[in-house]
């Protein structure tokens, strides 16, 4: 056998191999070729001892390496000053170490995190002192968040807009799952997008237009949806839609009426100011009632214009196609009443949102941006939060028809960023002057290496500390939306015993490095419409790392909530049935004894535990194996009889002792989560 082709069946440089292997026999040559097939055959089955026995060794010496630097630099009292946030390769330049030590530091504490990625001040802090450094921090003013630093420079860019026009209204629809969103809006733009959603539930948020004709006018108006996700999970997209929307529409079924993903919408709408408009849909379906919804919807202070309130109703049925041409018009007449409002300049730089984005493997970087101001042109600069991401080779509109130009309120498909851009990110093209171009490997370094926004911090709340047993898990999504939202709704999953905790998440299929984390972290892999490579396979199998693929969001977190209540302690339920004082002893073994007594409480079960209670005080405890009354055997025993009962149990029973009987039972909890 070729030395090289045994090195790839052990998983070893050939080097290593030729190394190591004559400190246990198998004196080859370091220049050898070839190995005899019998001795290549002993070398298997050798290897795994003799790798286990290498590792330790390197271990050792890598440790007391450590353990020599450590002493030196509390010796020489080295100090470190750190910020309240820094970068595994910031940390590693502050303390003049390399970063693959620091990466290793930190996956010996449970925290997974590359070079790019972030570690908080705590973190940092409990790294240096394990090195010997003392530390101290760096006072520094926190820096605004993402968000509102987003929401400042689109307010900014807007406000440069001076000759505003009318543009046509941009809806957002939300609702609970399986309400009806996209069938509604199937509805509307006479498509069939329905029957390719995973389980009915709309995976990525979209952005469609559509021309509605007045049949009286013949006048033809466009109106812009935003179709968000239903499921709870979807909250951070939910919330982004509302932002870049001027009215929304709440879909109810008539049916199921009011659900708690529809409380959250309903405060997800007032907290955007919108106005809203609700569809009761299913109007078709046996059950409905409407009534029954304006009721619900009514104590939650949405009042329906019929009943004297400020927000229409259409009574819907996106399936029949009933009533729709009514909900175009109400919908409409709410946009005229807040014309002031839905308004941009379409002369200037184009200024829109970020809405969807993905990494397409034949297309390459693609995102859907809502236009808000400006006119968008084919050959523009993409300007995103002050760094240019390429330039507009194409757009698309939401028919995937190509178009030269897109204008306030027109959602377009563009390809031509270098890299992917973030949901939520804000395109300004007025300045692409100041801009500076994007350091594209180090962006895909961060985004398309599957590495983006892993959470590195071991845990965000002193809740999250006291919990003692977590469900470890490493998400991969295919888009950012997606990720987000899977992220979103498990931070959400808190309970006071159990926990969820993210050890990494990012985008692509799943690697081998993915893998290795997995194994680190006992955590389990889990892709959201990924799969493993075929090197992530092998190494999925050779490291026997639990992997679950999941196409509907709803699954997955379903399947994160079974597996923390699995974790829960079982509840134990103890019923108390009685109380017998012993007045008599008839025979002692040593494991069983046979006394009589009177039932002074309750009753004595056969096959009951018993306690034994002697001055107040516990004696020790066993069971009620059988109960007579006379010659009788008897199943129970109630209050006032006398009776004899047959004990098991190793506690010597004495006249005068109080047995009290009782069951116990096991009860498997389920998990609650506070709202």
């Amino acid at each position: 056998m070729n030395v090289t082709e045994l090195a790839r069946k052990l998983r070893v440089h050939p080097k290593e191999m030729l190394r190591v292997l004559p400190e246990y026999g198998f004196d080859i040559g370091m220049k050898a070729i070839k190995v005899d097939n019998k001795v290549a055959d002993q070398i298997m089955h050798m290897w795994p001892r003799i790798k286990r026995e290498v590792a330790d060794k390197q271990r050792r010496e890598t440790e007391e390496k450590k353990m020599k630097e450590k002493e030196m630099r509390l010796q020489q009292a080295q100090r470190v000053k750190l910020p309240n946030l820094l970068t595994v390769r910031q940390f590693a330049d502050i303390l003049s170490l390399p970063v693959t030590q620091i990466i290793s530091e930190l996956m010996q504490n449970g925290i997974l995190a590359n070079q790019n990625q972030n570690i908080d001040y705590e973190t940092a802090g409990i790294i240096a002192e394990g090195l010997g450094f003392q530390v101290e921090k760096e006072e520094k003013q926190a820096d605004d968040s993402k968000e509102i630093q987003k929401a400042e420079a689109l307010e900014a860019a807007l406000a440069r807009s001076k000759n505003m026009q009318p543009r046509p209204p941009v809806v957002v629809v939300m609702g609970h799952v399986d309400h009806g969103k996209t069938s509604l809006l199937d509805t509307i733009r006479k498509t069939h997008i329905t029957a390719t959603e995973s389980g009915g539930i709309t995976q990525h948020i979209g952005a469609y237009q559509t021309i509605w004709k007045d049949p009286k006018s013949g006048d033809e108006r466009a109106i812009s949806f935003i179709d968000t996700p239903g499921h709870e999970a979807f909250t951070v997209m939910r919330s982004r839609g509302a932002k870049v929307a001027d009215i929304a529409v709440m879909v109810v079924a008539a049916d199921d009426g009011v659900k708690p993903q529809t409380e959250e919408v309903i405060q997800i709408i007032r907290a955007a100011k919108l106005p809203l408009v609700v569809a009761i849909n299913k109007m078709d379906k046996e059950g409905a009632d409407p009534q029954r919804v304006r009721n619900e919807l009514s104590q939650r202070n949405i009042i329906p214009e019929e009943w004297g309130g400020d927000v229409p109703m259409v009574e819907i049925s996106a399936k029949q196609k009933i009533n729709i041409d009514k909900l175009l018009d109400v919908l409409l007449l709410v946009g005229d009443m807040h014309a002031d409002t839905i308004q941009a300049d379409p002369e200037i730089p184009a200024v829109g949102t970020i809405i969807e984005s993905h990494l397409d493997k034949h297309t390459g970087p693609i995102a859907t941006v809502l236009i808000q101001a400006g006119t968008l042109h084919k050959g523009d600069p993409l300007v995103v939060n002050g760094e240019i991401y390429g330039k507009v080779r194409a757009m698309r509109n939401y028919r995937g028809e190509d178009i030269e130009t897109a204008t306030p309120s027109v959602p377009a498909q563009i390809i031509g960023f270098k890299v992917p851009p973030e949901v939520g990110d804000i395109l300004d093209v007025s300045s692409a002057d100041t801009a500076k171009k994007i350091d594209v490997k180090q962006k895909r370094s961060a985004q398309t290496s599957a590495e983006q926004h892993v959470m590195v911090s071991d845990t965000s709340t002193e809740e999250e500390k006291e919990q003692h047993k977590s469900v470890n898990v490493i998400i991969k999504a295919d888009v950012l939306g997606s990720l987000e939202a899977i992220i979103g709704s498990l931070e959400k999953l808190r309970h006071e015993e159990v926990g969820v905790k993210i050890i990494g998440k990012g985008l692509g299929h799943i690697t081998e490095d993915d893998v290795h984390k997995a194994e680190a972290g006992n955590g389990v892999l889990i892709g959201f419409r990924v799969k493993p490579t075929p090197s992530g396979e092998d190494i999925l199998r050779e490291k026997d790392i639990q992997f679950l693929r999941f196409d509907v969001i709803y699954d997955l977190i379903n399947w994160v909530k079974q597996e923390m209540g699995k974790l829960l302690s079982v509840e134990k339920i103890v019923t108390e049935l009685g109380k017998m004082e012993i007045r008599a002893v008839f025979r002692t073994e040593k494991n069983w004894m046979i006394v009589g007594g009177l039932v002074r409480e309750g009753k004595i079960q056969k096959d009951s535990l018993a306690r034994v209670i002697r001055k107040g005080t516990h004696a020790g405890q066993g069971k009620i194996s059988e109960c007579k009354v006379g010659q009788q055997s008897q199943k129970e025993v109630a209050g006032g009889v006398e009776c004899g009962i047959k004990f098991e149990g190793k506690v010597h029973i004495e006249i005068g002792d109080v047995i009290e009987a009782y069951t116990e039972a096991q009860k498997v909890r389920t998990l609650e989560f506070g709202k």
